[in-house]
């Protein structure tokens, strides 16, 4: 028997019990289309978690106060340290420097509070970071030399204190029970994995450190955000800071109390988490595909007592061992098959109304189907009707002649 007739035959057997048949395929459909969504969802969460770090630049590094657990009282970073990393014979590879105080508080208006994030930061904060304004100006140096109660919030602060997100320069909002005039309003960005940029404060660093962030040192600031020349010099300008810091505080190589982060690590462990997520989202969906197998092994055992008078007629004439051993596999493979596509088909319908659904709560979630996954659901799910269908099989091509004719 050749497989082309194994096949046609597996196809006519199937069809003529069609309801099994269908009950049996669904189970590889529903494996195959959770494998192939939940690939798909995990692919598009790291894009996305990716693409949001990608987008505050890849020139970008973040410099925090805190080395190694075995540093003894570290050393703060300061505004010393700040105006140092800015020197440009220190650092040739760093473009510019914004220092920044980060706290939160409660911000009212007219009875409405909130609660929300307060950054006291330097006009250098707008290009080091990539923040934009819809309205109103940015933070000026007359702002940080009059330690002005002026104030930049972000569109969310807006809607929960005002109802609105447009038309509040000028207004007064009291932020932890102190006046501060509104004079921009952030462009919306909408919140990221890590952070809410729509939901913060902006304040000049003066006035953080005297009335609202205040730290134990006049000069401390709690991340000094460093914007380096280009992408390629990030590798260099790491170096220069450190050098710098060292220096500043007195440490040495491997004593570090400091810590600097580049976009790159960011990109690096949100890809890694996502990846563990990733795989482990298709692990669980791979075990509806067992039970789908469990599902196939269950009705070729049940075909194979159904047609053991055929199986002993068939190797009466002349069949083989080999044959009916080819023609059981080929009814379990086509069974796995054809719910393999079929599941593929649904993965992709899945996948899209899971990203329509994002997209309409503004999260940006955009589900990927690749090649590989696709590949990978189906040769598992063929995987699965081959393992499941030997027992089967095997049972059927080993069954006496005599025997089988006898059965009822």
């Amino acid at each position: 028997m050749n497989l082309g007739q194994a096949f046609w035959e597996a196809l006519e057997s199937l069809v003529a019990n069609k309801m099994r048949s269908a009950l049996t395929i669904l189970g590889i459909v529903i494996g195959v289309a959770a494998v192939i969504a939940m690939l798909a969802i995990g692919s598009g969460a790291e894009n996305a978690i990716t693409g949001e770090i990608q987008g505050v630049g890849s020139n970008l590094l973040f410099v925090l106060s805190g080395g190694s657990e075995d540093v003894r009282n570290p050393q703060r970073l300061t505004m010393g340290d700040a105006e140092a990393i800015n020197d440009p014979f220190q650092a040739p590879s760093v473009k510019n420097v914004a220092p920044a105080l980060q706290g939160g508080g409660e911000v009212s208006y007219a009875g409405e509070s909130a609660r929300t994030s307060i950054y006291g930061v330097t006009p250098s904060y707008q290009e080091v970071r990539n923040v934009n304004v819809s309205e109103g100006d940015f933070l000026t140096e007359a702002h940080i030399l009059g330690r002005a109660s002026v104030a930049i919030i972000g569109t969310e602060v807006a809607d929960n204190v005002f109802g609105r997100k447009s038309g509040l320069v000028g207004e007064t909002i009291r932020v932890e029970g102190q006046n501060f005039r509104i004079i921009g309003i952030l462009e919306e960005k909408g919140g990221s994995a890590f952070s809410n940029e729509d939901d913060q404060i902006i304040i000049p660093m003066t006035t953080a450190q005297t009335r609202l962030l205040r730290r134990s040192q006049q000069s401390q600031v709690d991340v000094i955000f460093v914007q380096a020349y280009d992408s390629d010099s990030i590798t260099q300008a790491s170096e220069e800071i450190s050098q710098i810091l060292r220096a500043r505080h007195r440490t040495e190589i491997g004593e570090d109390d400091f810590t600097i982060i580049t976009q790159q690590d960011m990109i690096g462990v949100a890809s890694s988490i996502t990846s563990v997520l990733t795989i482990f989202l298709g692990g669980i969906a791979a075990i509806s595909l067992l039970v789908g197998g469990i599902g196939i092994m269950n009705i070729m055992l049940v075909s194979v007592v159904e047609r053991t008078r055929e199986i002993g007629l068939r190797k009466a004439v002349g069949a083989k061992k080999q044959d009916i051993l080819i023609q059981f596999l080929a009814e379990s493979l086509l069974l796995s098959l054809v719910g393999g596509i079929v599941g593929i088909g649904f993965g992709w319908v899945i996948s899209t109304v899971v990203g329509k659904i994002a997209a309409a709560n503004d999260v940006a979630l955009s589900p990927a189907i690749d090649l590989n996954s696709v590949l990978l659901a189906t040769l598992f799910s063929v995987a699965v009707g081959l393992f499941f269908g030997i027992y089967p099989a095997n049972r059927a091509a080993s069954l006496q002649p005599v025997e089988a004719l006898r059965y009822e």
